[in-house]
């Protein structure tokens, strides 16, 4: 089965499209990509994913067309405990910002609170892409109902120098500031957040349109010296 889900892939290949998403992943190996769509990955994925077992236990992939199809048949998954498994299992392959931001399983949506001691445990990884995924799913699903500051207290209390964590959380900050902006304005205001997050995240809110121009009139205020 891999080797005909890798045929197909290759069947489907755009060297344009290759080339322009090669830039896009400096992390990943230019030989590693085969350019494959991401709409193509999509219906691949959703043909595939009855009989998908043997390809997600066939870890790690060789390319990175390969772990975007992992991502997206994880996704696919309807049933809370298989897809935490799936993530679990896929995770520490993740090599690069593009699959670990692609994947996103249906299951974890009506479960948020399920979810919240696996990202508790993802986030205290030492796998940048873990700790990301951790993040990222703070952010999508828990900044509306499901929010609590004790949230965005993990997320603050983050200590990393890896460029995709802290970019992750200074996205996830900014996003914080467009839904939560009364509750998470004091982080910044106080200087909780390491100097870089710390402007990236004003940067970011500045830059959505999701913001009022009164609160970004505050946020340009907060920008701190490196």
């Amino acid at each position: 089965m891999n080797k005909s889900i890798t045929d197909i892939l290759y069947a489907n290949s755009d060297s344009k499209y290759r080339d322009f998403q090669s830039k896009l992943i400096p992390t990943v190996d230019v030989s590693c990509v085969i350019g494959v769509r991401t709409p193509t990955l999509r219906r691949i994925a959703n043909e595939f994913k009855q009989e998908s077992a043997k390809f997600l236990s066939d870890l790690p992939h060789k390319f990175f067309d390969e772990n975007q199809l992992h991502a997206f048949i994880i996704s696919e998954i309807t049933d809370f405990n298989m897809a935490v498994s799936a993530v679990d299992n896929f995770l520490p392959f993740v090599d690069n910002w593009a699959t670990c931001d692609q994947m996103s399983p249906k299951a974890f949506s009506k479960n948020a609170v399920d979810l919240l001691p696996y990202i508790k445990k993802w986030i205290g990884s030492k796998h940048t892409y873990t700790v990301r995924f951790g993040v990222l799913c703070l952010m999508r699903y828990f900044l509306d109902d499901n929010f609590n500051k004790k949230y965005v207290d993990m997320v603050v209390k983050i200590i990393s120098d890896q460029y995709y964590i802290n970019m992750m959380r200074a996205w996830y900050l900014a996003t914080a500031l467009a839904k939560q902006y009364d509750a998470v304005l004091p982080y910044l205001q106080k200087c909780e957040i390491d100097v870089w997050t710390h402007n990236r995240a004003i940067q970011k809110a500045i830059e959505s349109y999701r913001v009022p121009d009164a609160h970004k009139v505050v946020l340009r205020a907060l920008r701190r010296k490196s």
